[in-house]
């Protein structure tokens, strides 16, 4: 008997290291590698494959083809910090912290706070190495939201959004050093932000490509100032007349200290800026490829809100909310519909297109759903996994919801195909209803002529929020 023991007990031993090692494999598909690109200011329109037609983004088109395109996602805000923050704590702008674009001295943003549990956090905790790269904005160096402190391993880039606004800046921060930047001194040219974010962001991927890992790349591109290198310049110099320029400031105490630089080429430096992202996109793509990664990693591409008019922008010009009204700082559908693009080799159909409304609160519960994790309570948001692998019963939003700080104040929510908007909110405004299924472009207020519908959704939008002693409509 004692013999016919060990010798199971050896079986079952052998057996179970077996099974061990060829479970590891089932357990790495649980925790892809995950890449979020999050442009700036980019609009709904500004992409070929959402309707360019002036210029070409080819690499974010094929990975359109790789994946699928989402044509009705939304930002957090209608603005990059509370947008952000909606984002990493997949709660909308009624109750996530950060509701507005607030600076602290010497450089930097009011820091989300220590209590907030964010996507970083959430990672890191099933063993992913965290990287952020590009603009933060949500937090001060040294404060409880650096990014340090909110869950990233490493950072490298920007960390006051208003700063970010220069492209060739005095310097960047990696980690919480100072990076100098001294080809740029006085007004010299000598090192574009983007490109050593870029490069930074490349070494991440190397660096940890046998860890799962989470990518936050939060490019600046394409704010104001509107400034690309001389290369991407001549590309487009004399194709986009006529031309605008843009006077403002090229020397100065506020020079490069978050002013907009002078550009007499405004149309050709928005193409530039937009090209160069792109191809920064494709290169990413390739990186995943040499590494053998592909299989095993699923790519984001969105933009943090509507396009801008400012440092001499012209959206209009180049249709960049496409069918959309309003730009940035909007709450109508130009300030907070985005572009939104998924790939994950051999896991989300390739060229598909969903209708899906999503926003940037449902990021949280999708990625804790796909790395088999807990979903935090307290969230607003919605898994859209279920959509993306085409696989489940996708659960859809009862309403989305936003809020705007500054302008008097505004406020927003959709139920279903219906839009409730409230402008003026300090002065007793008055609410706008439209219907996006039948008037997309919202031309046409239905306020007056359905009065049970505006008070329908305007209880809604009235009980969606919570008062926020930091972040006052003003």
């Amino acid at each position: 008997m004692k013999s016919h023991k060990i010798a199971f007990l050896l079986f079952f031993s052998i057996a179970a290291i077996y099974c061990t090692a060829q479970e590891k494999p089932a357990l790495d598909i649980l925790k892809p590698n995950i890449i979020y690109i999050l442009a700036d200011d980019l609009g709904y329109g500004d992409l070929s494959c959402y309707g360019q037609q002036k210029f070409t983004t080819p690499n974010i088109d094929h990975l359109a083809q790789q994946g699928m395109l989402f044509t009705q996602h939304y930002s957090g805000a209608a603005v990059c910090a509370p947008s952000r923050s909606a984002l990493f704590t997949g709660q909308h702008t009624g109750h996530t912290f950060i509701r507005g674009n607030k600076e602290v001295q010497p450089e930097g943003q009011y820091p989300i706070p220590a209590a907030a549990f964010t996507i970083a956090e959430l990672v890191q905790e099933k063993g992913y190495k965290t990287g952020a790269f590009g603009k933060w904005g949500l937090g001060n160096v040294g404060s409880e939201g650096d990014p340090l402190q909110q869950g990233f391993d490493t950072f490298y880039g920007y960390n006051c959004q208003k700063l970010a606004h220069n492209y060739y800046p005095y310097h960047l921060w990696a980690n919480n050093n100072k990076v100098l930047l001294t080809e740029n001194e006085g007004s010299n040219k000598g090192q574009y932000g983007p490109d050593l974010i870029h490069k930074k962001a490349l070494l991440f991927i190397e660096k940890n490509r046998k860890d799962p890992f989470f990518l936050y790349y939060a490019s600046p591109l394409p704010h104001a100032e509107l400034v690309a290198p001389e290369v991407y310049m001549n590309k487009f110099n004399g194709k986009f007349e006529p031309e605008k320029a843009y006077i403002g400031t090229d020397a100065g105490k506020n020079f490069r200290k978050g002013e907009y630089a002078s550009q007499p080429y405004c149309h050709a430096a928005f193409a530039a800026m937009v090209t160069l992202l792109d191809e920064q996109v494709g290169e990413i793509v390739a990186k995943i490829k040499e590494l053998g990664l592909e299989d095993n990693t699923i790519i984001i591409f969105t933009s943090d809100n509507g396009p801008h008019q400012e440092g001499g922008a012209d959206p209009d010009y180049f249709n960049s909310n496409g069918p959309l009204k309003g730009y940035k700082r909007d709450l109508f559908e130009g300030g907070i519909r985005v572009p939104m693009i998924v790939k994950w080799k051999g896991k989300i159909a390739k060229g598909s297109k969903t209708g899906h409304v999503s926003a940037f609160w449902d990021v949280m519960p999708t990625l804790a759903e796909l790395i088999n994790t807990q979903v935090p309570t307290k969230i607003d948001g919605v898994s859209f996994l279920p959509t993306l692998l085409g696989k489940g019963i996708q659960k859809q939003h009862d309403y989305l919801y936003w809020e705007f700080h500054e302008l008097g104040g505004r406020q927003a929510i959709r139920k279903a195909n219906w839009k409730l908007i409230k402008y003026n909110v300090n002065n007793n405004g008055k609410y706008q209803l439209y219907n996006l299924e039948n008037d997309l472009s919202e031309t046409t207020d239905l306020a007056s002529k359905m009065p049970e519908k505006v008070a329908e959704l305007s209880k809604i939008l009235e009980s969606s929020r919570t008062e926020s002693e930091v972040f006052q409509f003003k």
